[in-house]
């Protein structure tokens, strides 16, 4: 394990390792108990989009100090299933992970012990997706579960004209793309599909309770170069117009946040207007309003992350470094991001 001023880094899932081409798509959670659920995309044959994908998972039970092993959570054949999105369950304890078939089916499968064993999965695809959408995705990253118990779920669509089989050419994928969520409010045994957010101006999201309402950071289109973020006062059903923050830079990727506290909130991406590089992580203290403390936790190539917090308060980056050849943690304590103090990287 290497270390970098207080920021220790350890390669977690490593690509062109025994089966697996690429590995790509970190999602990131801390259990009830403690456990670190560590979860990637495991590409056969390729690194691209459509290739057969594994779902990965590895476990920490000491704050991510050491890990288990890579276990196969989700396979099926010659299929894609990626978009890992988990999320804790804080009321019964239980780890639920949501994850895409081919881009056209979701699916759930549950844990009761601490991720080390998985339920058959189960289609949801009815209640998460409209008909009409030609692919979806959720996430990636994490979910949350609101103050109230309603499990909340960021996810985007493709509405793009052409074809709607996913080993079909796709001449229209990615033209028309948009962020939405689906949520559930009895443990997820069922789900309701929220309202999409503003048409074709973002797609990938992840969110976070801030107060009573629920904020949300979006992967930005059409070369807008900042990330996008709206308001939920509905527990995600509804959301505010797309607005484009300024103090958030990027070229386009997705990106993670999580809460410290009632208004302290970090958020990660990469930050490079010009490539995906230059991960930085900032933090807010007044409810997402402004991102006065930020540093570079990685300035090479880095791409998608996810964050969790540790028991021990440590916050722990799970993010695509060095032109995806692996999955690269890095693990802090959030006095090293306030050291930074006000200044801006470069």
């Amino acid at each position: 394990m290497a270390r970098t001023d207080s920021v220790h880094l350890s390669d977690l899932f490593p690509s062109h390792d025994r089966r697996y081409h690429t590995c790509r798509i970190p999602a990131l959670v801390t259990t009830m108990q403690g456990t670190i659920l560590a979860f990637a995309e495991g590409r056969r044959g390729g690194g691209a989009d459509d290739v057969p994908i594994d779902l990965l998972l590895r476990r920490s039970t000491d704050d991510g100090r050491s890990w288990s092993p890579a276990a196969i959570v989700v396979t099926d054949g010659d299929r894609t299933c990626g978009n890992p999105c988990p999320v804790v369950n804080r009321t019964s304890g239980e780890v639920l992970l949501l994850f895409c078939k081919d881009n056209q089916q979701m699916f759930m499968t549950r844990s009761t012990d601490e991720g080390a064993s998985w339920d058959q999965p189960v289609d949801i695809s009815a209640d998460t997706r409209r008909p009409d959408w030609s692919y979806v995705g959720c996430g990636p990253g994490h979910g949350i579960q609101l103050r109230g118990g309603r499990l909340l779920v960021p996810a985007w669509v493709d509405e793009s004209p052409g074809p709607v089989t996913w080993r079909e050419p796709r001449a229209g994928w990615g033209k028309v793309q948009s962020s939405y969520a689906f949520y559930s409010d009895d443990d997820g045994y069922s789900w309701h599909t929220g309202q999409k957010l503003t048409h074709d101006a973002t797609d990938e999201c992840e969110a976070v309770e801030v107060g009573d309402r629920v904020y949300i950071t979006l992967r930005s289109r059409h070369d807008r170069h900042k990330r996008g973020y709206a308001w939920s006062e509905d527990g995600g059903f509804s959301w505010t117009p797309v607005a484009f923050d300024d103090a958030l830079p990027e070229q386009s990727c997705q990106g993670s946040v999580i809460g410290l506290g009632p208004s302290s909130v970090l958020i990660a991406n990469a930050a490079s207007t010009e490539s995906r590089s230059m991960l930085t992580v900032r933090r807010s203290n007044d409810a997402c309003r402004t991102w006065p403390m930020a540093r570079v936790l990685y300035a090479g190539p880095a791409a998608y992350c996810d964050l969790t917090v540790a028991v021990s308060g440590e916050v722990l980056c799970l993010f695509e470094a060095d032109d995806y050849t692996c999955l690269r943690l890095a693990r802090f304590h959030p006095q090293w991001l306030d050291a930074g103090g006000h200044e801006e990287p470069r």
